[in-house]
């Protein structure tokens, strides 16, 4: 008997993510291809529909063994309607039909939702997360991505706009313009790229010896990564600048968790990968800001599945939230 198999599917800007699950969330085949974004993104859900056939061929699997699939999408999703409002990092106009358009390529049942909030569920099934039904999530990457769990499920808001961390307003005067138009949002001050403008400013006013200031003086570029390693070993200048976005992270994490109270917060994404460079300051700051009882009964930790959590979570809206049995 072919075994039944869900599909997860996460798209990004730069390339589409793909795998073939267990209905428990365990990945037998992943694999990825690039997200073709010529003619406003037109060949992208038929070039990921080839792909999965493709591949069912090279495995010599029946296509009736693919029983859903979910999708994280790159933007602001309804999820009743199946609509992505926006996608602009490809191309596609806003209100695209993505759940049908999929449906209709595949021929299977399709539920998406946004990708940040598919790397969340990810993580609550087969991740860091696993066992806890409330918890936050955060991505520390280009941008601060968040999803936010209650009771074991994803809370969308009125407008799908639940759990966006990363535009709570942490510098209410002077701060960076953020990419969503605001100023000062916490994204401009915990992302990679936050972290790196912070440590550019400081470099004005700072006179003291610094091999951070140096290298950017020699190369005229640093990364996030740079920060954290030359803080690691003692900079000084670099070491300001991770405490200042420990700080502002902290206390923005603080106040969501006074709301939702919960068990786990899951720390992702590229700047997580400094460890406990970031985690043991955040943690610091977090139990500094947090309400007593927060503080004490919520575990923060890593993230564990990497860029496998967005397919995961697409999967496990596959499996929660289409009726295909």
């Amino acid at each position: 008997m072919n075994e039944k198999k869900l599909v997860g599917i996460d798209i990004g800007g730069t390339s589409i993510k793909l795998a073939f699950l267990t209905e428990s969330g365990n990945i037998n085949h992943k694999w990825e291809i690039a997200t073709n974004k010529q003619e406003g993104g037109k060949h992208v859900i038929s070039e990921i529909a080839a792909s999965i056939f493709e591949k069912l061929e090279e495995l010599h699997m029946e296509r009736d063994q693919l029983i859903a699939a979910g999708v994280g999408a790159p933007g602001p999703v309804d999820t009743e309607k199946g609509l992505l409002f926006e996608a602009v990092n490809i191309g596609w106009p806003d209100d695209y039909p993505l759940s049908d358009l999929m449906e209709t390529a595949l021929n299977i049942p399709v539920a998406i939702d946004n990708d940040a909030n598919c790397a969340a569920l990810g993580e609550m099934w087969q991740g860091a997360g696993k066992g806890a039904k409330n918890m936050i999530c955060i991505t520390l990457g280009t941008g601060v991505g968040g999803g936010v769990i209650n009771d074991g499920d994803i809370v969308h808001g009125s407008k799908g706009a639940a759990g966006e961390v990363g535009h709570i307003t942490s510098v209410p005067h002077g701060g960076a313009r953020c990419n969503c138009g605001k100023t000062g949002c916490l994204e401009t001050v915990a992302s990679a790229t936050g972290i790196v403008r912070m440590a550019k400013e400081k470099m004005t006013d700072f006179e003291g010896d610094s091999k951070l200031k140096q290298q950017f003086a020699e190369q005229g570029t640093i990364s996030a990564k740079d920060i954290f390693e030359t803080a690691s070993l003692g900079d000084s200048l670099a070491q300001e600048t991770v405490h200042d976005l420990a700080n502002y992270l902290g206390l923005a994490l603080a106040n969501v968790s006074v709301v939702l109270n919960p068990e786990k917060i899951v720390i992702g994404g590229g700047v997580s990968k400094a460890g406990d460079g970031l985690m043991t300051p955040l943690t610091t700051y977090f139990k500094k800001y947090a309400f007593k009882p927060v503080a004490e009964n919520t575990e923060m930790v890593l993230a564990e599945l990497g860029n496998d959590a967005g397919i995961v979570g697409a999967a496990w809206i596959a499996a929660n939230k289409i009726n295909y049995r």
